[in-house]
């Protein structure tokens, strides 16, 4: 059983900035205008509160506690700070990539049974994300449900987790 204890203080920061790193990689590969950042927005808490009530892993639910608290909104403010301090989108998202590659390798190295539903979570936390916004409308009609630069980054996401993207509605 994974829990804060077994890793690290700066390696479990990682882990707590990683759901929301999550979200701001789809978010940063194809902005949707103020309305669609703020659903997607809602769409990464509703899944962090969702995952503190429901979560049956003690990992995931372990974070999502931690983001809970005042501290660990703020550690994952400052990876998202970090992040997006005076990169162009492009860069953002490739940062957040990063990060998440480098959360996927600790819970791989520390996880054990945990690291493949932390790593599923973390790719459902996209999708929803994703999926929050319409893209492509026209004053506010019509529009697609994910745009292609969102379903190319999911699979990004997908692979820099080392998970096949079909496990992102599992979580």
């Amino acid at each position: 059983m994974a829990s804060k204890s077994d890793f690290a203080s700066v390696e479990w920061k990682k882990l707590v900035q990683a759901p929301l790193l999550a979200g701001f990689a789809v978010s940063a590969a194809d902005p949707s205008g103020f309305i669609g950042l703020l659903r997607e927005a809602f769409a990464a808490a509703h899944s962090l509160s969702d995952a503190r009530a429901q979560a049956g892993d003690e990992l995931i639910r372990a974070v999502a506690e931690e983001l809970a608290t005042s501290t660990g909104r703020a550690e994952a403010r400052e990876g998202v700070r970090t992040v997006a301090q005076g990169a162009p989108l492009e860069e953002i998202k490739r940062r957040s990539l990063d990060a998440l590659k480098e959360a996927g390798a600790l819970v791989d190295a520390k996880g054990g049974e945990h690291a493949r539903p932390f790593k599923e979570w973390l790719l459902h936390i996209s999708r929803v994300v994703a999926e929050a916004g319409l893209e492509d409308t026209f004053l506010g009609f019509g529009g697609i449900r994910m745009s292609d630069k969102e379903k190319a980054t999911l699979s990004e996401i997908s692979h820099m987790l080392g998970l096949d993207a079909s496990s992102a509605g599992s979580a």
